[in-house]
């Protein structure tokens, strides 16, 4: 391959490639276009020629891929298991003597709710309930 042509390959590949990652939307779509952008490199190297180039395209982009989509799935069960956290407890603001104001968490168990610090109650307490403990 001549130098011009190897040229006008890798500047289309890079072009390409910076389009491509203006739109990647997870891990799975940025890993495969860099692994495509960096075994198309390594195929061209190694063999020289477009066909090198071209696998070493397609097995980068399959195993940046696999890698993507792996840290997608740990992303997505991360934010799944925030979500049921958010949906099976409540936050009781306390109001401190001097005029601050403290969240307290508190997990949903069936009818009862369970404080920080492991206390429960048997219905959703109120301020008053919850600052000799969390305030002052």
């Amino acid at each position: 391959m001549t130098k011009n042509v190897t040229k006008i390959m890798m500047t289309l590949v890079v072009s390409l490639g910076a389009v491509f990652f203006a739109g990647c939307q997870g891990e799975a779509q940025l890993g495969s276009a860099l692994g495509a952008l960096a075994g198309a490199g390594i195929g061209q190297l190694a063999g020289g020629d477009t066909e090198a180039t071209l696998i070493g395209a397609a097995v980068g982009a399959g195993a940046g891929y696999m890698l993507g989509n792996e840290t997608d799935k740990k992303a997505s069960a991360a934010e799944r298991d925030a979500i049921r956290s958010d949906l099976s407890s409540t936050v009781v603001w306390i109001t401190n003597s001097n005029g601050s104001r403290v969240p307290v968490r508190l997990a949903k168990n069936g009818p009862a709710y369970i404080g920080p610090r492991g206390e429960i109650y048997n219905q959703l307490p109120t301020q008053d309930q919850l600052r000799p403990v969390y305030g002052f």
